[in-house]
């Protein structure tokens, strides 16, 4: 019993004295300003908690494009791999906690052999368990275990972070394609009064009152919109198929019927700079990785000290399985091996170094997040505010050349402007509708871009 009692003390002895070696982690610092410098007198049109009552997307009240949405988490292959890539993190955090534990196996076995010149063949049976155990005294396995949990953290936001992306990517293409419908019911009204135009000139040419340039200025005008709006129907195909791709589908069986476009912008506040390094999920993927490299440094300095295993076996061997239990054929063995490398040509110390290169390359990274991150929220903020400013001029400019078509055309008719007068009003027209269309469509990426920069109502306190 004397061996047993002394390896029992020594094992606590071990035990008390286990300590991780390695810095303990503090999250890097990353200055954030008090507020964000776009920002200024800008007055978002949404209530501060609008990402707060749902998913994000919902705030365009856009029911087709929260059906598509919803199809996201369960088909986008993108977002497939993101989950599994965790699922797998979190099965590696499983496999270094098994780390903790004792390994036994056990054994059977049945051979049969002779000597070249001894007695006849002879079958030997035995039957035995063993057992290793690796005491875990400088936190090796415990570094091990942070490590592959921050790096399953880092997983949790990769998938939110992938996840983001294809809503974001989605909520874009969505809302192209509806500026496109919506060009192509201008383009349709331009052609219509092009071809209520090209009526009136021909009338007039009937008449004798018009030149026959005149009518055929008309027809040319009338044919480059008829080609405009059968060119619009490449983009809109494009991000028909784009959407069908992001939502897990074959092009060639999706489609989307043509619908109006919203003519409202909504926005969310940006709130404050030093609340995006828990909104973002790429931030927090970067402040993961981290804690990740951090705890490799705990991992390479563990190996300037020894290990400390305690292993035992228990078995049995005879000749004749009937009598193999018996005591007289029963071998055992118990202690502990202390193992520790005296010579590796400088090997842990430049692991070590290895290590802590490593994690600083991941805090320099983390903060070229964080800034990233800023400049991001900064460039929506400016372009929403700079858009709101122009779609106020764009709408007023497409008010009033309605009107200046309008007004030329009856000259016209009254024969007191030449037809090159209608056709310069009508190409205005269809410029400032064009362009007011434009804005409005960049003010809807430019919203769901702030939205995605302000991590789209994500909380890195609640993985998935």
């Amino acid at each position: 019993m004397r061996p047993i009692r002394a390896i029992l003390v020594a094992l606590c002895a071990a035990l008390s004295a286990a300590c991780a070696v390695g810095p303990d982690y503090r999250r890097p610092a990353a200055e954030a300003a008090p507020a964000f410098k776009e920002a200024g007198d800008w007055k978002p049109s949404e209530p501060a908690d609008a990402l707060s009552r749902g998913p994000w997307w919902q705030i365009f009240n856009d029911e087709g494009l929260n059906g598509l949405e919803a199809q996201i988490d369960i088909s986008n292959q993108n977002v497939k791999a993101a989950a599994a890539a965790y699922a797998q993190a979190r099965a590696i955090v499983n496999e270094a906690r098994a780390g903790f534990w004792p390994t036994v196996s056990a054994s059977v076995a049945s051979q049969r052999g002779a000597g070249q010149f001894g007695p006849a063949a002879r079958t030997t049976d035995s039957a035995g368990v063993s057992g290793n155990w690796t005491l875990d005294i400088w936190g090796q396995i415990r570094r091990t275990v942070e490590s592959d949990r921050a790096s399953a953290g880092a997983s949790a936001a990769a998938l939110a972070g992938a996840r983001l992306s294809a809503q974001a990517a989605l909520a874009t293409d969505y809302f192209d394609l509806r500026a496109q419908d919506q060009l192509e019911r201008l383009l349709q009204n331009i052609v219509e009064a092009q071809q209520r135009s090209l009526k009136i000139t021909e009338s007039r040419y009937h008449y004798g009152v018009a030149a026959k340039a005149d009518v055929v200025s008309a027809q040319a005008q009338l044919l480059t919109s008829q080609a405009q709006q059968v060119n619009a129907q490449i983009l809109r195909g494009t991000l028909e198929h784009a959407i069908a791709v992001l939502i897990g589908r074959q092009p060639a069986v999706f489609s989307l019927a043509p619908a109006t476009m919203r003519s409202d912008v909504p926005t969310v506040p940006a709130g404050l700079p030093s609340t995006l390094l828990e909104r973002r999920p790429d931030i927090a993927q970067a402040e993961r990785q981290v804690a990740a490299a951090n705890a490799q440094i705990g991992i390479a300095a563990a190996a300037y000290f020894p290990s400390l295993t305690l292993s035992g076996s228990d078995s049995y061997s005879h000749s004749a399985f009937s009598r193999l239990f018996e005591l007289p054929n029963r071998i055992w063995s118990l202690g502990p091996t202390l193992a520790e490398t005296l010579v590796n040509g400088g090997l842990r110390r430049a692991q070590v170094a290895a290590a802590r290169a490593a994690h600083e390359e991941t805090v320099a990274n983390y903060r070229e997040t964080v800034l990233t991150g800023f400049q991001q929220v900064e460039d929506q903020i400016v372009t929403l505010r700079v858009l709101e400013e122009q779609a106020v001029i764009e709408d007023a400019a497409v008010k009033a050349s309605l009107e200046a078509e309008q007004l030329t055309l009856n000259q016209y008719k009254q024969g007191t402007v030449p037809y090159s007068s209608v056709i310069a009003a009508q190409t205005t027209r269809l410029s400032s509708e064009e362009t007011a269309l434009s804005v409005l469509e960049n003010r809807l990426q430019a919203s769901i871009a702030l939205i995605e920069a302000l991590g789209g109502g994500w909380d890195a306190s609640k993985p998935p």
